[in-house]
């Protein structure tokens, strides 16, 4: 029988987060560039946020108990079983679309709930575990730039398809397969995860000598979690961090027509990927200064944007309400006031203006540049405070499940038509609300969690050496660049 050795490139932390980066490219990417259509893709606006609260009702439920099922599974099994969800859902949008199955999209809803928590519990488990610590703020900048890029194709394909009808009310069939078959390669590519025992640092050190975990160790672990009291402190971050999602879909759905909603979406996707490029590589990973700094600097690079995107957004959404809205006055890429205003709003990033300037006449889709910032900050805490796979899959299932039950709230908020102005007040100011609290995790950050953590290297194991678990050593890549901070 042939031994099949896996490349060692193969087993590197930033070869992980590109394949985790492909799937949810190809599934929650293709979810996300349906959604940012308007209506989730459907004309029934009622219908739509609906189903994304009973959505993320259940995913917040889930997103409870998901990373300690992603701990027991494995994050390769755990990854597939989450991205099923996401082919059902939109299957269901396309079978409303020619049958009227209101129904099924509740129920392919309530699925990808569930399903959705397991993935997001396995990404985040990989993200924030498996890079070096010098090395977590581009591994988000990597990941959320190729998931982010699923939503930009995706929305391409709908423009594509889409634009030349110029009166479009809801997504036609052609789309949805071109959707389908993306997310089903997703799919297949989660197979292609490798374990945390099986993925080595460049400094040496395996992930995780233990591929799973077992019952009694996650019931002691969700126990410490609950009680950890800077989790608790980071609730409002997680709760607001997606909250503004339906007041931004009910906003493209009820002001732009559908071509427009496709090129708007497309630009919330290319806003996505600039703002975690710049925030990952040029602030959190910044090598010039200790951890703690780093962090402070992301804090504050997120405070400015949140108060300037969201009042200038707040300035254009004073000058309208839900009754001056109709389809008779419908926004469309080549009507004049279209064209945007973005440089007043000129804020820390070249490229961002570009995207923001040709969005509308004020410029919200910056949210979508701002939000993969906030998001960015939200992962680099939570993985600042531990380096375990099993830890911080817990801190992501605990995350995405405040997140949606944010999300929840939000589309429940939408759904009884919530005047425009509140449903932004409420996303603006729990965010807000949320930073100073941020700041003092912040201030717990330590320069390394190697000091306090088993470490475990392949030599070790190798020569069966590794059952409690060595200190860093001295020539390690990362213990070299600890030590230059502390100095």
């Amino acid at each position: 029988m042939v031994d099949f050795k896996i490349p060692q490139w193969y087993t590197t932390p930033m070869a992980q987060v590109v394949l985790v980066g492909i799937t949810c490219f190809a599934t929650v990417g293709m979810f996300s560039a349906v959604s940012n259509l308007g209506a989730g893709g459907l004309s029934d606006i009622t219908l739509s946020d609906t189903s994304n609260g009973v959505l993320y009702g259940t995913f917040a439920i889930t997103g409870l108990v998901s990373g300690a099922i992603n701990n027991l599974l494995g994050p390769r099994l755990t990854l597939f079983i989450g991205t099923l969800g996401y082919a059902l859902y939109v299957g269901s949008l396309w079978c409303y679309q020619t049958q009227g199955t209101g129904w099924f999209v509740i129920l392919a809803g309530a699925l990808l709930g569930v399903s959705a928590a397991l993935l997001w519990s396995a990404q985040g488990a990989i993200m924030m575990s498996y890079p070096l610590e010098k090395d977590k703020g581009r591994a988000f900048a990597i990941f959320w730039a190729i998931f982010q890029f699923g939503s930009f194709i995706g929305s391409i394909i709908a423009l594509a398809i889409n634009i030349e009808s110029g009166k479009l009310s809801a997504v036609s069939t052609s789309t949805y397969i071109a959707f389908l078959v993306i997310i089903f390669v997703g799919v297949a590519s989660s197979f292609l995860v490798l374990p945390p025992n099986k993925v080595i640092r460049s400094d040496g050190t395996i992930v995780k000598l233990e591929a799973v975990s077992k019952p009694h160790e996650e019931v002691v672990g969700m126990m410490r979690l609950l009680k950890d009291w800077r989790m608790l402190a980071l609730v409002p971050m997680f709760f607001a961090s997606n909250y503004f999602y339906a007041y931004q879909g009910a906003i493209n759905t009820n002001l732009f027509d559908g071509p427009t909603r496709a090129l708007n979406a497309t630009l919330e996707g290319a806003g996505a990927i600039v703002g975690a490029l710049m925030i990952g590589y040029f602030c959190l990973d910044l090598k010039w200064f200790a951890r703690r700094t780093r962090g402070y600097l992301g804090l504050a690079v997120v405070t400015v944007l949140i108060v300037i995107v969201w009042s200038v957004a707040l300035a254009w959404q004073v000058e309208f309400t839900r009754a001056d809205v109709s389809d008779a006055n419908r926004i469309n890429y080549h009507d004049s006031n279209y064209k945007g205003k973005g440089a007043l709003f000129f804020f820390c990033a070249p490229p961002a203006l570009f995207f923001v300037w040709l969005a509308d006449t004020r410029g919200w889709r910056a949210d979508y540049f701002s939000d993969a910032c906030y998001q960015a900050l939200a992962y680099w805490i939570m993985s600042a405070l531990s380096n375990d796979p099993f830890t911080l899959a817990r801190y992501a299932g605990l995350y995405k499940a405040l997140q949606s039950a944010g999300s929840a709230g939000s589309f429940g908020m939408d759904a009884v038509s919530t005047p425009f102005l509140n449903e932004h007040l409420a996303s603006w100011l729990m965010m807000l609300a949320s930073l100073p609290l941020a700041w003092l995790v912040i201030r717990s950050v330590k320069e390394t969690n190697y000091e306090d953590e088993k470490v475990v290297y392949v030599d070790d194991v190798r020569h069966g050496h590794a059952e409690e678990g060595v200190a860093a050593r001295e020539d390690s890549i990362e213990k070299a660049s600890v030590e230059e901070h502390k100095a």
